[in-house]
């Protein structure tokens, strides 16, 4: 079965910072833009970033730009959302997604384009 693994959410203080990881299991990331979106409970899924292949396009939700950076490692295969600053209104579950890449090179945050999806990390932001 081919999915999307995420890895690096935790629990952590207003103002702190992490990582989190996608990993492909089945697949290779080649040719596939990645982008990361989240859901807080009750609320519907939102993006937060996209990252074209390689790597020449990206994209931030406007309540992230400026704290949060995404990113890819073609050679490891693997994806990154590096995030800092972050506040209360962050705190959700954090899913890491894939689709073809596109051919202008310009990844999307349209949710329904993305055809392999993680099961999602925990990222809570509490003091």
């Amino acid at each position: 079965q081919t999915q999307l693994v995420e890895s690096g959410g935790d629990l952590v203080q207003p103002g702190g910072s992490l990582r989190l990881s996608c990993t492909p299991s089945g697949f290779t990331l080649d040719y596939y833009s990645i982008a990361w979106f989240r859901q807080a409970p009750g609320k519907e899924r939102e993006a937060v970033s996209c990252i074209s292949y390689p790597g020449t396009h990206t994209k931030y939700a406007n309540s992230v730009k400026g704290r949060f950076t995404i990113s890819r490692d073609n050679t490891r295969d693997t994806a990154y959302l590096e995030m800092n600053g972050l506040k209360p209104e962050d705190t959700a579950v954090y899913f890491c997604a894939a689709t073809r890449n596109p051919s202008s090179g310009v990844c999307t945050f349209d949710k329904g384009r993305y055809v392999r999806w993680g099961q999602g990390t925990q990222v809570t932001v509490s003091s």
